[in-house]
């Protein structure tokens, strides 16, 4: 993929200069886009680079001297625009320039191959899983040999650095000469892809920018600091008198703060130390700033020393009489003892007793004078290694002032060595004489000489790069005349059956105008009858000349297999070709539009050198659609997911041990599930015989998920389901995403025999029907319509063979990402789609008739997605949680009276001789 960062000039006046951009070609529609950076989700605006050619200028002599780096190029657009690029370096810009062409080259030549259908073969791509990657053969270019040929001359030989490519997305932006890098022309883009990357934040992380990941708490403080926060109090006072009330700014801090000690992370002290001194450096001006000059700070200096004596006096006085108090507390400690002993003594304790007793006491007293030492040694020990701390610091200091002294004098040698070569120079200069002249000219010619060389070399390598651009365009042109030459000639093959079916519909006017007044055979009909057959008329293969200039707008099949009309029912084959008609005019009409690819080639470069995580971006992203050729990634992505849990617990090669597990031992789920096989997408040629590959795939993932799961073994629908998964998915993966579904997504007993779930379900949706969509809702009761008889299927198989192919794969794209709330959402925006049209219908019948088939009726999947996503907001899922809590009660107590109905009914069968004969669909089947 074409994508990295260049320099964009824009702006206009003192404005104009060269911002940095990341560029990303999207070859569907060969535009270059721009965005302020890789992780942007709308561009700020696009080049045509299949109308453009491209240019550069090589660098005057003196440029590369001042430093201009030769490595800008112009792209000129139709109407004189002219776009200035510039790449880091010259390598790049040829690298650029190269592929812009090849692109170019490409994509002009599809133009002219066969005009075929973007729907039927899509944009070759990297594809490497799931069924339709099959289908995607690479694009057969119809080119000119020679022209080839010369271009393959002409072409230069370049690799791209670390700026070009997707792994430039992780790589900072490149350093531009311009301080401003704000589009002002394309401001209402930058404010959006602003607030994006703000929402963006806020959903990763609920926090501001100004709360860090780390926790804080209060400690006490050191002995150092009360000292130095007594101190610098006491100065502040005293520099408060001598300034006559004048206050100070700045505070010393009495606490420390510090983190948690088990972050084990580093305190922040220095944090403090850099506040206390600000405070110490806040006092110096306010000294300088009174009148009296010099005497007020020596008064200040002696009242400050004075202070300090005295403190050191009243620290000494303090020690002196916590020894005191320590002496003391011994001797009061010893007194208590002996009259205690005297008090035993005269109550008669045994002397021996006494003495053990004196004894003990004695080791007592001397293990707490041998602690006081230690803990006096202790202290002494401490306060010497204070000492050699702040001798380390005097010494680190000298050791700074010394490097500096040395670097000096290396600077002074170094002067006076080159003073001395000066002197030596002009020395043998002057003993030279005549040779140094002709030495100087030599020098002088040879330099020349070397960047005339380099000159030419430039200009060489611009000639051909100008010569291949010449020729490219020359061929382009011709290309251009001819394919304007076909499109004439189809316009008018167009013109001429326009006029056609315009006759046939006024004559058939005409006939219906016209009042019949029996049964017979009308003109109108043979009309009617000869109209449908030329719609449904095949193109006849001979005349091949003629073919290549009629349009080619519904193929047999689509890109993901199934098939666009089909054979047997001629009404349906009308309604299914008017269909694929009004697709592809919605397909072309999106295609007008800024391409929703380039987004994801941008978000998917963004994330090429880190973990894809679940953000609001993202999702966005994939409600608006997975593009064809990264949906394989994508869907392995969600389903990873989803089911990270069972695959870490589950031993390496589980699914290869199910599956010969299931080979080997047939269980009693195989019987039905080959019964499926061929019923399960008879309309999508991977699975309509029994040798498609599909069908191989499809049985191999039902027969190993029958293993895994026999409570449920198979129910009729699963195999839609992975029929799907195969289409995008490989077995293993395709197997992990039909556990996804079955296992995560959806409740308990959904595919058992009883489908508890999808009852509980359907009146969930009953009750979403009533609050989102009243008016519809009271229609259907008016009429007693039961719309779950329809709906039904949509839960149990997600909407596989209920909506158009476009339509089911984006919302299985939000519902691989999402879960089943998306399930709700789409069925009640395809009622909400079709909501007026089922109001005017005023009888039970028609309403049912109109609810089979009018899901295949809608084709705008942009505007079912704003439904689903935006009209039906808010849609918590605590709410389906509750409800369907709600109604599983109620539906399993219907179930166990229903139970109890049919075992009386088998009681009352055994012993009436009546009813013996009587037996239940099961026990027919059985």
């Amino acid at each position: 993929k074409l994508c990295g960062y260049l320099q964009k000039l824009s702006g206009k006046g003192p404005l104009r200069g060269f911002r940095s951009r990341w560029f990303v070609f999207d070859p569907r529609r060969c535009y270059l886009y721009y965005f302020k950076g890789p992780q942007e989700p709308l561009p700020l605006g696009h080049l045509d680079i299949a109308s453009a050619c491209f240019s550069y200028h090589q660098p005057e002599a003196g440029a590369a001297a001042a430093g201009d780096e030769p490595a800008a190029f112009e792209v000129h657009s139709p109407g004189g625009a002219v776009t200035v690029l510039k790449a880091a370096t010259r390598q790049d810009m040829t690298y650029w320039l190269q592929e812009l062409q090849q692109k170019r080259w490409e994509y002009c030549n599809n133009l002219d191959a066969a005009k075929r259908d973007s729907r039927t073969s899509p944009t070759p791509s990297d594809f490497s899983k799931g069924l339709v990657a099959k289908d995607n053969p690479g694009t057969i270019l119809s080119q000119n040999a020679s022209a080839e040929r010369a271009r393959n001359i002409l072409a230069v030989e370049t690799s791209p650095t670390d700026l070009v490519g997707e792994q430039a997305a992780s790589q900072p932006a490149p350093v531009q000469g311009s301080a401003i890098n704000f589009s002002l022309k394309q401001w209402s883009t930058e404010i959006k892809n602003s607030m994006s990357s703000l929402r963006k934040g806020n959903n990763e992380n609920r926090k501001s920018v100004f709360y860090t990941t780390e926790e804080w708490e209060l400690l006490d403080p050191t002995p150092k600091d009360l000292e130095d926060s007594v101190a610098l109090e006491e100065k502040r006072k005293h520099l408060a008198e001598g300034n006559k009330g004048r206050r100070l700014t700045g505070s010393a801090f009495p606490f420390d703060f510090g983190r948690i000690p088990h972050k084990a992370r580093r305190p922040l002290k220095d944090m403090i130390g850099s506040s206390k001194n600000r405070s110490s450096s806040d006092s110096s001006p306010t000294e300088w700033c009174s009148g009296n000059g010099n005497r007020l700070v020596s008064e200040l200096q002696l009242k400050y020393q004075s202070q300090q004596e005295e403190l050191e006096k009243l620290k000494k006085e303090l020690l002196s009489q916590k020894e005191l108090v320590r002496l003391l507390q011994q001797t009061v400690r010893s007194s208590q003892y002996d009259k205690y002993f005297a008090s035993r003594l005269c109550e008669g304790i045994p002397k021996d007793t006494l003495e053990l007793l004196h004894q003990k006491d004695d080791q007592i007293l001397g293990l707490n004078n041998q602690l006081e030492k230690l803990n006096l040694e202790k202290d002494s020990l401490q306060q010497e290694v204070k000492n050699l701390k702040c001798k380390v610091g005097e010494l680190n200091e000298r050791l700074g002032m010394l490097m500096e002294t040395i670097q000096a004098k290396d600077e002074v040698i170094m002067k006076l060595s080159r003073q001395l070569s000066e002197c030596e120079d002009s020395t043998s200069s002057q003993s030279g004489g005549i040779n140094s002249p002709t030495a100087t000219c030599t020098n002088k010619e040879l330099q020349e000489l070397d960047r005339l060389k380099d000159n030419l070399q430039g200009y060489k390598t611009q000639n051909k790069f100008l010569n291949k651009e010449i020729l490219e365009l020359s061929a382009l042109r011709r290309n251009a005349e001819a394919r304007e030459r076909e499109w004439q000639a189809k316009y008018t093959s167009l013109e001429a059956k326009l006029c056609q079916i315009e006759s046939k519909y006024l004559i058939l006017l005409q006939e219906m105008k016209t009042p019949v007044c029996s049964e017979d055979q009308s003109p109108a009909r043979e009309v009617i009858t000869q109209l449908l057959e030329d719609a449904l008329k095949a193109e006849p293969s001979e005349q091949q000349e003629q073919a290549f200039f009629k349009p080619h707008l519904v193929s047999e099949y689509d890109i993901y297999g199934f098939q666009t009309v089909p054979e047997d029912d001629e009404e349906e084959k009308l309604v299914a070709k008017s269909r694929a008609l009004d697709l592809r005019s919605l397909s072309l009409s999106e295609n007008r539009e800024i391409s929703t690819g380039v987004k994801w080639e941008n978000y998917l470069a963004s994330t090429m050198n880190r973990e894809m995580m679940r953000c609001v971006e993202l999702k966005n992203l994939i409600r608006s659609g997975i593009p064809h050729e990264h949906r394989s990634k994508m869907w392995k992505w969600c389903v990873n997911l989803h089911v990270k849990k069972f695959k870490d617990s589950a031993v390496p090669g589980y699914f290869q041990t199910l599956l010969q597990k299931a080979l080997e031992k047939p269980n009693p789920a195989s019987k039905q599930i080959e019964l499926d096989l061929l019923r399960t997408l008879p309309n999508n040629k991977h699975y309509s015989s029994p040798t498609s590959e599909g069908i191989h795939k499809l049985r191999n993932v039902l027969l190993a998920f029958s293993w895994r799961n026999p409570d449920i073994g198979y129910c009729q629908g699963l195999n839609r389901l992975v029929a799907i998964a195969l289409l995008y998915l490989e077995q293993e993966d395709a197997f992990w995403c039909l556990v996804t579904i079955v296992e995560v997504f959806m409740p308990r007993d959904y595919y058992t025999k009883t489908l508890l779930g999808s009852q509980v379900d359907q009146r969930v949706f009953k009750d979403l029907m009533s609050e989102k969509l009243p008016r519809l809702h009271a229609h259907f009761e008016q009429y007693k319509v039961d719309y779950t008889l329809i709906t039904f299927n949509w839960f149990l198989v997600v909407f596989v063979d209920s909506v158009v192919s476009d339509i089911l794969f984006k919302i299985w794209d939000s519902f691989l990402y999402e879960g089943p709330k998306v399930i709700f959402r789409f069925a009640l925006a395809l009622f909400k789609y079709k909501e007026e049209e089922i109001l005017k219908l005023q009888d039970s019948m028609s309403i049912f008739k109109y609810l089979r088939y009018f899901t295949r009726t809608i084709l705008d999947a942009r505007k079912l997605t704003a439904i689903a996503f935006g009209d039906l907001n808010p849609f918590p899922l605590r709410q389906i949680r509750n409800r369907r809590t709600y109604h599983l009660e109620k539906v399993r107590l219907e179930l166990t009276e229903l139970e109890a109905i049919r075992e009386d009914f088998l009681r009352e069968r055994e012993t009436c001789v009546e009813k013996r004969d009587l037996i239940s669909d099961d026990e027919e089947d059985s």
